[in-house]
C-alpha cells in the first residue's frame, strides 16, 4: 500500500515537472520593453519611462506637480512651500515664500488659488457662468472691499498660456488669472519690504512679480 502511494506521488511530481518545463519552453520569460520616448519637465529637463509600469519618472525639483488641479511648473529659485494656518482660505491650493516664516516683513509670496466657475445662477451662456464673471467676483480690492474695475484688467501671454492680469492693489499684489473649462486659476505675486512711496516705482519689476512671471512661462497643463 505504501509503495502504491509513493508511486502515485512520483507520477504527480513528474507530471507537474513536465508541465512546468513545457511552459518554460513554450512561453519563455520576456523582458518588458517600454517606449523610448521622454517627458519634458517644466524646467526643460527630461525623464524616461521606468519598468515594469512604463510610467514616466517624477520630475525632480525645482519642478513642482499639483495633480489635484492638473498643472506643473518650475518653482523659482529661493521659494519654498509653506502652510499659512493663520489665514484660512478655501480657494488656496498652494503657497510659496522666500522665507519659511509666514507673514514676514521682507521677501515675497506666491499663492495659487482655484475658483470654480459658477453656473448656478442661470444657463451656461449667462454672465455668471463665464470665466470673466468669476474673475470679477474674486478680484477684490483689499482697502475698498469692492471688485476691481474690469477696465483695469489687462491680458498677457506667458509661455503657452494667456493670462488676465489684475492689479488688486498697488501696495498688495498683482494676480494672474488663467481661465480653463470649468474653473479659473489665480496666481498671486506679493512683494514685501518695498518702498511704496517711491513715485518712480515700477511694480512689474519687483522681485516676486518677476519670479512669478518666470514661473508661469514654465506652466504645463490646461
Amino acid at each position: 500500500m505504501r509503495s502504491l502511494l509513493l508511486g502515485i506521488v512520483l507520477i504527480i511530481l513528474v507530471g507537474v515537472g513536465g508541465l512546468v518545463y513545457r511552459n518554460a519552453i513554450e512561453y519563455p520569460t520576456r523582458q518588458i520593453a517600454c517606449p523610448m520616448d521622454a517627458q519634458v519637465c517644466p524646467n526643460g529637463t527630461t525623464v524616461s519611462r521606468t519598468v515594469p509600469s512604463c510610467t514616466f519618472s517624477a520630475c525632480l525639483p525645482p519642478n513642482v506637480s499639483l495633480p489635484d488641479i492638473g498643472i506643473a511648473f518650475a518653482l523659482p529659485t529661493g521659494f519654498v512651500a509653506v502652510t499659512d494656518r493663520t489665514t484660512p482660505d478655501a480657494a488656496r491650493i498652494a503657497m510659496y515664500q522666500t522665507s519659511t516664516t509666514p507673514l514676514t516683513d521682507v521677501g515675497g509670496t506666491i499663492i495659487i488659488r482655484r475658483y470654480a466657475i459658477n453656473t448656478s445662477m442661470g444657463s451656461t451662456s449667462s454672465p455668471q457662468a463665464t470665466a470673466l464673471a468669476t474673475i470679477q467676483q474674486t478680484a477684490i480690492g483689499g482697502a475698498s472691499g469692492l471688485p476691481v474695475s474690469v477696465t483695469s484688467f489687462t491680458s498677457t501671454v506667458l509661455g503657452t498660456h494667456r493670462f488676465t492680469v489684475v492689479t488688486i492693489e498697488r501696495f498688495v499684489n498683482v494676480a494672474y488669472y488663467l481661465a480653463r473649462g470649468s474653473d479659473v486659476l489665480r496666481f498671486d505675486a506679493i512683494d514685501r519690504g518695498v518702498d511704496w512711496t517711491n513715485p518712480s516705482l515700477d511694480i512689474t519689476k519687483l522681485p516676486t512679480q518677476t519670479a512669478l512671471r518666470k514661473m508661469l512661462t514654465t506652466l504645463q497643463g490646461e
